[in-house]
Order: structure tokens, then sequence, then C-alpha cells
């Protein structure tokens, strides 16, 4: 009972902050209600810009995003509508290897529910509520039936925002920077007819990998068998861009392989560690350029900073970018009275 008080407690507070999270950025939103304004925003030593104000912003959570719209409003044209439409199915996150037109038709085949959402939100059939992202799909939902209900859908002026998003773009740029037709293909860099998926596909060349194994009598390939998944290996793919090194990719495999119930737990340290070698080699075969220019930005790097400079370039925007990181050193002050000890950082 002890435990059950203490979960419940923890419950309680979790929900609490929640609701004053909630309340606090509603309140916000009530205040600046139908007001022009403007993000002031920061930019770091990469030149990647973050909004100053940290509750309300459109960088923000799901219903922070859903009552952001723009000041200024466009006509639809001839093509706006069908593009709120692939939005707001994009919200849903149901059709994610369907093409732009898989999901344009589907969005028309679910008018109705659309519809009802946006004149019944919470008395009707609650079709938003389902969707990955639910109050900005209900928005959208709302501009979608506010549009098709006007005139001429196509004068129809939108203030609304539509979402466009890389996939996978650290691997995007290193395709590109090596040339790399399997990966480009892999990260929708090349023409398709649907889009492609590179976490499926590393996923797919793992359990190629693993196959050959558990045929030549190992293992733990035999006990991976029907766990290799696009969830397993998508947050070590995304992030061995950023220079991920087999030490944490084999930490995130653990924590992911420990989330599926039916997997042995005996077996999750040989299976993270056999895990992440395939990752790295499945990724070494579908880009081929991308570690070879990792490695030479590496080397460069190193021989830059044994000189005793700071990595620095300047981007085709013109912006200065210095790298200010500086191995720490420690010194050693004696006095009669005390030592101190001093860290060093430039």
């Amino acid at each position: 009972m002890k435990k059950q008080v203490i979960n419940a407690k923890k419950k309680c507070s979790e929900m609490h902050s929640l609701r004053m999270d909630a309340l606090y950025k509603l309140s916000i939103a009530n205040h600046m209600r139908d007001e022009i304004f403007w993000f002031p925003h920061n930019m770091d030593f990469r030149g990647r810009t973050y909004p100053c104000p940290p509750y309300f912003n459109h960088l923000g959570s799901d219903v922070t995003r859903a009552v952001l719209v723009f000041a200024e409003g466009k006509p639809l044209g001839p093509k706006g509508l069908d593009w709120l439409k692939i939005h707001l199915v994009n919200l849903t996150g149901l059709k994610k290897r369907s093409s732009l037109q898989g999901r344009l038709e589907y969005a028309d085949t679910i008018m109705e529910d659309i519809l009802d959402s946006a004149d019944n939100p919470l008395n009707g059939k609650k079709w938003w509520m389902n969707a990955d992202e639910p109050w900005q799909a209900l928005a959208c939902c709302m501009e979608i039936s506010n549009a098709v209900r006007s005139p001429d859908p196509t004068q129809f002026i939108s203030h609304f925002p539509v979402h466009q998003d890389g996939s996978c773009n650290g691997l995007q740029h290193y395709a590109a920077l090596g040339r790399d037709v399997i990966g480009a293909k892999s990260v929708n860099l090349m023409p398709c007819e649907v889009p492609q998926d590179v976490y499926s596909g590393v996923a797919q060349q793992v359990e190629e990998f693993r196959a050959r194994d558990a045929a030549s009598g190992l293992k733990i390939a035999q006990a991976l068998e029907g766990f290799i998944s696009r969830k397993v290996v998508k947050q070590t793919v995304m992030t061995v861009v950023y220079g991920v090194t087999r030490y944490g990719g084999r930490l995130q495999i653990e924590k992911r392989l420990k989330e599926i119930d039916e997997f042995p737990k005996e077996h999750v340290w040989d299976a993270s560690h056999y895990l992440v070698r395939l990752v790295f080699s499945g990724l070494k075969e579908m880009f081929t350029g991308t570690r070879e220019i990792q490695d030479w930005l590496t080397e460069s790097a190193r021989l830059i900073s044994k000189s005793g400079h700071t990595v620095e370039w300047v981007t085709p925007l013109g912006l200065p970018i210095i790298q200010p990181y500086h191995r720490t050193r420690t010194q050693m002050l004696k006095s009669t009275i005390q030592h101190i000890n001093l860290q060093i950082s430039h």
C-alpha cells in the first residue's frame, strides 16, 4: 500500500504540473489573442535560431502550435487546399508510407469525419482525438472546413502554417556531399513514387545480416529473430550523423530492447553489442561516402586543434562559425595556506 500511495502522489504531482503548464500557455495565448506579435530569436554559434519566449512559441508542444497562425494571410490558390489536406493526414501519422497523392485521396475519403470534427469537436465522432498531434489536427480540420465552405476555395485567405520536414536531414547532407545514389534515394533526395524511409532501410539491411549469421549458427543472431524493427535502430541511425560512438549507440539500442517485453532480458547486453555493430555496417554499405567524409572531418579537426587553433569556417551565408570546444586542463596552485586546483577551459 505504501508503494501505491507513493505512485498516486507522483501521478498527482505530475498531473498538477501538466495542468499548470497548460493553463500558463493558454493564459499567454489568451493575453495575445487577436494581436499581431513577433518572436525575437536567439542564434547559437552554429547559426541555429531559437525563439526567446520559452513557454509559448511555434516550436512548442502540440497545443501551442495549434493556436498559432500567421499574421499575414495568403489566398489558397489552385493547390492550397490539397496541401492543407495532406498536412492534416501528416498530423494524424496514419499514412507515413503513402505517396502525397495517396494521402490526398485518403483525406478525400474521410471528409465527413473532418467536417464533423470541425463542427462538433467535443460531442461528435471525435475523429481528431486519435491523431498523433490532436490539437493541430483539430485546428487543421477547422481551417479545411472554412475553406471548403467558402464560395471559392482558391480565393480563401488562409493564415494556417503547413509543415515541411526533411527526412533524416544530417544524412541528406552527407548523401549530397558524397554523391551517394543509394543513400540519397533512402533519404528522399532522388525522385520516387512513395516516400522512402531510411530507418526501415537500415533495419532491413540489419535483418539480412542477422539472418545470415543465424544460418551459420550464431546464438545471439538466432535469439534476435523477429525483434529487429524500425524502432530499435531509429535513434542510432539518426544520431550516427552527429557523431554518436559505438558506446552511445549500444546504450540506445539496449534501451529499446528493454522496452520489448517478449525479448529475454539476459540477452540484452550481447544483443545490443551485436546490433550496434550491424547498424554501423549497414550504414557503411548504404552511405559509402558518409563514413569517409566523417573520418576526413575528424582527422582535419584533430590536426587543426593539435596545431593550437579552434576549428572554424565561414558558411555560404557569410556567418563565421568557431567551434568553442576546449579540453579542460587542471593547474595546481600551491600556497602556504592551501592548495587550489584550477580548471582551465580556454
